[in-house]
């Protein structure tokens, strides 16, 4: 089924979370482990504005359906990683836009670069970069979607699974927009194919990879894939990204995940 872009702009709002009772977490904090995958997923979430971005140097922003869908995007992007934010606020870490700004002072010159390097890689790709884009972003997506959920169904205090399928729920309609994109360019292009694939497999790594020190990111998804139910997701997702014209057979979700848990397995040397 298509992906109604209309109905999607015209229906986007902000996640909720003003009905939740975050004043239960005075009583009931949560405990340090989750608050630290939380604040890995809150600076994922504010960082879109970055990937905006530098998406905007490419042939993605000059597309109607793309162009309106980033904008909707990263503006829902935006509010979830609020309704993370004011969960951390309660347990006293503040995220505020100092600290933000903070976080991207740390990326140094490579902040400048990343949207040259979008630039240059979209003209050596040519019209072939969105369905690029697409794909890529469909793993993305399909990450967040299911870290959301694997950690609501984990997380035993009530407020925080609800907030947290709330956010995967609107997560979920990201997914379907980069999937009927992708699946429709890829399967108009054999070139789209062999480049998208050969990126996946080869570069991408799981979301916030790029933005967070390797040890929060193999923290994180040891928290939340570990164990034959993170590998039985693990599969699923493979499948899943392998549905897509040209990408049958792709293991990028069971490889990733293996070699980030491999790492939090391998004790580091003094």
């Amino acid at each position: 089924m298509a992906f109604d872009i209309d109905e999607y702009a015209a229906g986007s709002r902000a996640v909720r979370w003003d009905d939740l009772d975050l004043d239960h977490f005075r009583d009931h904090p949560l405990p340090a482990d989750t608050l630290r995958t939380l604040r890995y997923m809150t600076d994922v979430e504010y960082h879109t504005i970055c990937y905006t971005r530098d998406l905007l140097t490419t042939p993605s922003h000059t597309d109607d359906d793309v162009a309106r869908f980033m904008i909707t995007w990263n503006r829902e992007e935006f509010w979830h990683g609020e309704a993370l934010a004011s969960v951390l606020r309660m347990h006293g870490i503040e995220i505020g836009f100092d600290q933000l700004r903070a976080n991207r002072l740390k990326f140094g010159w490579r902040d400048y670069l990343d949207p040259a390097g979008q630039s240059t890689l979209s003209r050596l790709v040519g019209k072939d970069f969105i369905a690029v884009h697409m794909s890529w972003g469909a793993a993305n997506e399909y990450t967040a979607v299911s870290a959301y959920k694997r950690m609501a169904a984990l997380e035993s205090d009530p407020v925080l699974s609800e907030l947290l399928r709330r956010i995967a729920q609107q997560e979920s309609k990201h997914v379907a927009f980069y999937v009927s994109q992708a699946r429709k360019r890829l399967a108009a292009s054999r070139k789209a194919q062999i480049i998208t694939r050969f990126l996946l497999d080869k570069v991408w790594q799981p979301v916030g990879s790029s933005i967070q020190p390797r040890e929060e990111v193999t923290f994180v998804f040891g928290q939340l894939m570990s164990g034959e139910a993170g590998m039985a997701e693990a599969r699923r997702l493979d499948t899943s990204i392998s549905a897509l014209p040209g990408l049958s057979g792709l293991r990028i979700f069971q490889n990733s995940f293996s070699r980030l848990l491999s790492e939090q397995a391998t004790p580091t040397s003094a």
